[in-house]
């Protein structure tokens, strides 16, 4: 399988990624567990963070960016970037040995603190092997995470195909709808969300860890003043602006 530089990743490191993720995915949690997460106006909720990595086309270098929201101001209080290099190949279905470990790193440099929830730019459960990126932050840090998606997975069925562009049609007609993501085998792997009165096409909301589903589309909304959440959309601002004055 061939990387995004061309670097090639052999069967041998692919089944221990494999191994890794079904050794993590038994510790994942898709329900709530934070009292704040059981209010309607999700009291007690005080900090968010959202990740996100930008990249040099054609090159390894690349700019990691965490930044944290107050809630529910959405007021940006920290931020932490860094130039990196992806050395790790990229392999589909496995963007989370190519990423969390600078999303680990990140928190480890937060001053003011862990935030309560983290909103990842990629996928949780809504991913072939149901393990994506927010999942992997969320087990490794133990930190109640989102994925929220631009693009839909195309898994188990799912396509933007005519019956897509229907559903859409009949269910996200107003700020706030949302229609469930369900797959051939009847599994609901994430929601389809409108996040704003503007928004022409939906995002993609799925379970990272310790949150339901419901939840974590409700917060996600909560959090968009544009298409994408605050969180996660500074991040991917403040990633690319440092990658062009470095």
């Amino acid at each position: 399988m061939e990387g995004e530089e061309g670097n090639t990743v052999n069967e041998e490191q692919l089944e221990t990624w494999r191994q890794k993720q079904d050794e993590l995915k038994m510790q994942l949690i898709d329900a709530n567990t934070e009292p704040w997460q059981e209010s309607a106006t999700f009291d007690g909720l005080k900090l968010i963070a959202g990740v996100d990595i930008s990249f040099v086309n054609g090159t390894t270098r690349a700019c990691v960016a965490l930044v944290t929201c107050s809630y529910p101001s959405l007021e940006v209080t920290e931020i932490v970037t860094d130039i990196i290099d992806m050395t790790v190949p990229y392999a589909s279905g496995f963007l989370a040995f190519r990423e969390v470990a600078f999303f680990q790193e990140c928190l480890e440099k937060l001053k003011d603190g862990k935030p309560q929830i983290i909103m990842v730019d990629g996928n949780g459960i809504l991913h072939q092997r149901g393990f994506g990126v927010a999942c992997h932050l969320g087990v490794l840090t133990d930190i109640p995470c989102i994925g929220i998606a631009k693009k839909l997975m195309q898994i188990d069925g799912l396509e933007k195909d005519e019956h897509f562009q229907k559903k859409k049609t009949k269910h996200l007609k107003d700020n706030g709808d949302s229609f469930n993501l369900v797959g051939d085998s009847q599994k609901v792997w994430g929601k389809a969300l409108k996040s704003t009165a503007d928004s022409c096409n939906p995002v993609f909301v799925s379970v990272g860890h310790k949150i339901c589903l419901d939840t974590a589309t409700k917060l996600v909304h909560k959090c968009c003043k544009y298409r994408i959440p605050e969180p996660v959309r500074q991040a991917d601002i403040l990633s690319k602006k440092k990658l062009r004055d470095s």
